[in-house]
Formats: C-alpha cells, structure tokens, sequence
C-alpha cells in the first residue's frame, strides 16, 4: 500500500471507518498480557470491583483506535510516526461484543520547520460503539512527507537481543489515596522489547511497516526496527500492575490494601525516541497530586507523571495520569 502524503488531508477532513468487533477473548488476551486487573480478566472477579463487570483495558481501546487509523485514514500504509497524544479520555467501557467505529477529524495542518518537505497533521478521533456511545476521545498529531520529497536518511541504531532483566525483589506499602505523599517516586522496574514482541504486537494493533519488517524498517528514517508507540504505553501498564502487584502482597501482610480503579484519561503523553528491538525500558511514577472524589464517595483521583528510560538513560517515553484510588479505609 503506498503511504499516506501530506497532501491527502486538509483542515476539516472526516472520514469514518468501519466498525470492529472486540470480542471477550480479545479483551482477556490483551489484559493478561499488559493490563491484569480483576476486571479486565475474569466476570466473576470484575463483580465486586470499581467497574462491577468484564471491560476491555483502556489501553486495548487506544491500541484498537490506532489499528483502526491505520486501517481507514492511512489506507493500510505508514505514517513517519507521532510525537505523542495531547489528551485521551475514556469515556464510557467497552465491554465484550462491541462494535467500535472511528471517526477522524483534521483539525490543524503546519509545515516542519527543521525539515523541508515534512508536516504535522493534527487531528481528533472518536472511538463509537453500536450503541452511539463514544467510548473514546483523543487529540494527536503524526508527521507525513509531501509528495516527490525525498526520504529521510536512516538513523544509525543498533538492533538486537535485550540483555536479560531480573524482577526487582522490592516491595513497599500501598498507602490509601488520603496518606500519599505528593512528589514519592515509585520505580516500576524494566521492561525487554524483543524483535518477536514488536512483531507480534504491530500485527494485532498498529501494522505500520516499521513496526513489521526489519528489512523495511532498517530503510526508513527510524533505521531499525521499533515498538509501536502504544506497545510502549501497554509495557508501563504492565511494569505498574506488577509492581503493584508486589506490594499489595507486601501491604496485605500488615493490613488492608487499597483498590485502585479505572482511570479516566491521561495529557501530554511523548514518545520521545524510538524504542528498537533490543531496548530494555526502565519505568518509573511520580505523584504528582490527588483530590477525594465529589461523585464517588471514599475514591479519590491519583494524578502521577510517568516516565520511561532506555538502557542508554535515554528518555523515550512520558505521560501525564489520572488514576481512581481508594481514598481512605
């Protein structure tokens, strides 16, 4: 499929996909594999939980969205890639059988200033379900090459196998929302992107070419192959949930564990370099404020700045949380 150019969209462009169907085995697949919380998991365990029922991980919602861009807008071809999401809200579940349509809205166009021949394309996108509810929202902007503009050079990278990763043996006690300490740092431990997983997860969620085909992927300006910006995100998920893991074991030794909930969205999430095969991202969380909740009494809202460094300290991935936690006993 040729890739999508510049020239292909103008301010005020719409275009409407086709639906897709997320099926229970979809929603469990993804949650065991980045987002294993009770409610994403098994029905019997999502009942006495925040969401009282079996929904798919917001994260696998986003990760749809993209393969459903790359699907409809893209036309099956390649970007040269994101900066990042400005907002991404989840607004309503997305349960087992839905139907999920996107809607794309451009809502801006510039030039490079650096890089003749280059653009950024800034658009909204709705994510509905059969029912014309929008489960959810974001406001992003990816970068396309104008039509007879001659490639960009690769980037001298080296691809390879991660070294190997040992799991922290740390644990430290899940304090209720009301006791936290704005500005405490918990580091999330590290997270290896093999060849085979970047594959794997670009043909379920975002086939663009350099998430596919090393080959391909070594002539483009990323110059190697590299992990979907939203294998990323789902790789942090999971260094949360298992360090979380950890210390509710180690919090339920000495007393009650706080619930952590949904969360309704995130801001300003980067993408700051690639991440190529090989790479070990280290991710980490800082809390960054927290309020009680006025809807939901005895929850409050965590907000965190969450980070991830690749084995060279480099930073390559960043986001800005908001997350329901218990608020007291």
């Amino acid at each position: 499929m040729p890739d999508p150019a510049l020239e292909d969209f103008s301010v005020g462009d719409v275009i409407v996909g086709e639906p897709l169907t997320v099926t229970r085995d979809a929603i469990v697949g993804f949650a065991t594999a980045f987002d294993f919380q009770p409610f994403h998991i098994d029905e019997t365990a999502a009942e006495t939980t925040f969401a009282g029922r079996l929904i798919g991980s917001g994260w696998h919602t986003a990760a749809l969205g993209m393969r459903l861009l790359q699907q409809g807008p893209f036309q099956g071809g390649s970007s040269l890639g994101a900066p990042g999401i400005d907002e991404l809200r989840w607004l309503a579940p997305v349960l087992p059988g839905d139907a999920l349509t996107l809607t794309f809205r451009v809502v801006g166009l510039r030039d490079s200033a650096t890089k003749p021949g280059l653009g950024f394309v800034t658009a909204e996108v709705a994510l509905d379900n059969q029912r014309a509810e929008t489960v959810l929202t974001q406001r992003f902007t990816f970068m396309l090459a104008r039509r007879g503009t001659d490639p960009l050079p690769p980037r001298p990278v080296a691809i390879g196998e991660p070294g190997p990763v040992t799991e922290p043996d740390d644990a430290e006690i899940l304090p209720f929302l009301r006791d936290a300490e704005i500005g405490a740092v918990r580091e999330l431990g590290a997270y290896a992107f093999t060849a085979e997983a970047i594959v794997a997860f670009a043909r379920a969620y975002d086939p663009q070419a350099f998430h596919l085909d090393p080959e391909v992927a070594k002539r483009s300006h990323f110059g190697g192959l590299c992990a979907s910006g939203w294998h990323t995100a789902a790789a942090y998920m999971n260094r949360m949930l298992t360090t979380r893991a950890r210390d509710a074991a180690y919090t339920a030794a000495r007393g009650p564990v706080p619930e952590a909930g949904p969360s309704p969205g995130f801001k300003n999430l980067r993408w700051l370099k690639p991440v190529y095969a090989g790479d070990t991202v280290r991710f980490s969380a800082r809390l960054t404020d927290k309020r009680a909740s006025a809807s939901r009494p005895g929850w409050g809202l965590a907000f965190a700045r969450n980070t991830g460094v690749n084995q060279r300290g480099e930073p390559v991935f960043a986001f800005d949380s908001a997350v329901f936690h218990r608020w007291e006993p």
